[in-house]
């Protein structure tokens, strides 16, 4: 190596395909597939393994140098490592194709790179070149400091992810290991997202019913809000449908403004002294805490600078990553409980982990709000939304409102093509759930990688684990979670009151003067 310069020495997987690709791409054939066996047509689509590849594309062919994604240096999500990307373009595949965004808009760009902050990209880099953004040392910092009380919250999917970081079986129910994990790591106090899960079925089943009965002069189908890529995907190219948005916010949202309120107050707890965190699946979680709706509790904080609900949020990679970090044996964990207060959710909140869940929660809870009995055991296994198809729909018999259609969506390309019907009027449903990411959150994109791209394999089990988890629940609507109903009866009063609205709700505003988005195809036709 002696006589070779600095630039050959540093010659890049990227500096090469660049390299070749000048002098005769076509001429040039790379297994990049492994193992020196043809990657053919039907493996290329959720198969297993590492395949930088173009779907239906034959084995023998060669492959194409594609280009990626533009990511912000600003991004507060994602980033990618330069060294790392080999420009094979699943980047490209998955948010043009998948989660149509990507090229969805004209160029050049306006005041910003055009990003939901999914984070699937991230799912489908063979590479492993796009990643989240890692602020696990901010969270160490506070943890370090003897004068803050660091408290921290784990969403639904979290519990059946984690594991896979530590070698054990797809779908492993975890909670009881995240939570010992996460008090050998230092936190002060730790809840579960479950909880506000419930909460946010009390406040959007509220405003549902509200709507249906017209006592809220708001349009129908009342869309969710809790998936924040969906509401920025929204904000880019559905604006005018803002208003059918429910204005509950997402459960990690509603949790980290009561950590530093009615946590605090039961607790006599300094809120200014109070470090918020949540463990998340999804890297849009990261730009949904910086928001600058989301800073609820300090208004309810005397002479307090503006400061937001969640400060830091850590994705399920994140976690695993600090756990090995601190030499901590994850597999031997006994299992520990959440701390009480808010730690505690029925299985109606443990659902909304996957596609179809946060429907069923809302559609059990529905029921009871608006006829005052329990909802029958029917709709604690609503098949039609359950599954890992792109779009479902389901329609259930409520007494004294009839038949109430919904509508589930997993996959940004799937909600294009419905938003476009609602938006020519042609909707006959009164509630939608949409959630970016395919599969739902237990597949979002801070989970735990499984295959480029991903399969359906790992996400039913995903979905199966978390619906034994609400099958064997003792609990299995919210309404009846007592910490639900202790909240509203010591600091809420009732669903969507004036302090609910303070601090559990909120409003988006367009952001379709940041691009100019094309018109979709139903459009044209």
């Amino acid at each position: 190596m002696a006589g070779k310069s600095g630039q050959e020495k540093n010659l890049s997987r990227r500096s090469f395909l660049k390299f070749v690709g000048g002098a005769s791409l076509a001429g040039v054939t790379l297994n990049l597939a492994g193992c020196g066996e043809p990657l053919t047509a039907d493996k290329a689509v959720g198969g297993k393994g590492w395949m930088p590849t173009q779907y239906n594309i034959p084995g023998s062919w060669p492959t194409s140098v594609r280009g990626r994604v533009p990511i912000d240096s600003v991004n507060p999500s994602i980033i990618r490592d330069d060294q790392k990307c080999i420009l094979c373009g699943q980047c490209i595949e998955v948010c043009k194709n998948i989660q149509s965004v990507y090229g969805n808009y004209e160029l050049p760009i306006k005041n910003e790179i055009v990003c939901v902050h999914c984070g699937q990209c991230t799912q489908w880099c063979p590479t492993g070149a796009i990643s989240e953004r890692d602020d696990s040392d901010k969270v160490l910092k506070a943890i370090a400091d003897p004068n803050i009380t660091v408290v921290v919250q784990t969403a639904p999917a979290t519990r059946i992810g984690l594991g896979e970081e530590f070698g054990m079986p797809v779908g492993t129910n975890v909670q009881g290991k995240q939570a010992a994990a996460l008090r050998k790591l230092g936190f002060d106090s730790i809840f579960d997202t479950i909880f506000t899960a419930d909460l946010t079925i009390m406040e959007e089943g509220t405003e549902l019913v509200k709507r249906v009965k017209g006592e809220l002069k708001k349009p129908i189908p009342q869309l969710t809000s809790c998936c924040p890529g969906w509401v920025k995907f929204v904000e880019y190219f559905y604006p005018d449908l803002i208003p059918n948005l429910s204005s509950a916010k997402s459960p990690q949202q509603m949790e980290g403004a009561l950590i530093k309120t009615y946590f605090a107050e039961k607790k006599k707890a300094d809120p200014k002294k109070i470090f918020s965190v949540s463990i998340m699946p999804c890297t849009a979680k990261k730009f949904e805490c910086k928001r600058p709706e989301m800073v609820s509790a300090s208004k309810n904080i005397k002479d307090s600078n503006v400061s937001p609900d969640v400060d830091v949020v850590l994705t399920t990679r994140e976690l695993a990553r600090m756990i090995k970090r601190a030499g901590i044996d994850f597999v031997s964990l006994p299992d520990d409980p959440y701390d009480q207060l808010m730690g505690s959710g029925s299985g109606a909140g443990v659902i909304f982990g996957t596609t179809g869940g946060v429907m069923e929660a809302a559609v059990r809870s529905a029921y009871y709000l608006i006829t005052g009995q329990q909802p029958p055991s029917a709709l604690w296994d609503l098949t039609p939304v359950r599954g890992m198809q792109g779009v479902k729909e389901a329609k259930v018999n409520i007494p004294g409102v009839g038949d109430v259609k919904v509508a589930v969506i997993s996959g940004l390309a799937n909600a294009r093509t419905v938003m476009d019907q609602v938006r020519a009027g042609h909707a006959p449903w009164a509630f939608i759930e949409v959630m970016a990411c395919p599969g739902g959150c237990q597949y979002g994109g801070g989970q735990p990688r499984s295959s480029a791209p991903p399969s359906d394999e790992v996400r039913n089990k995903r979905a199966e684990s978390l619906y034994n988890i609400d099958a064997n629940a003792k609990l299995r609507n919210s309404h009846d979670n007592p910490e639900i109903k202790q909240i509203y009866a010591d600091f809420l009063t009732t669903p969507m009151s004036e302090k609910a609205e303070e601090l559990l709700h909120t409003k988006y505003t367009s952001r379709a003067a940041e691009l100019v988005a094309k018109k979709s195809g139903s459009q044209l036709s």
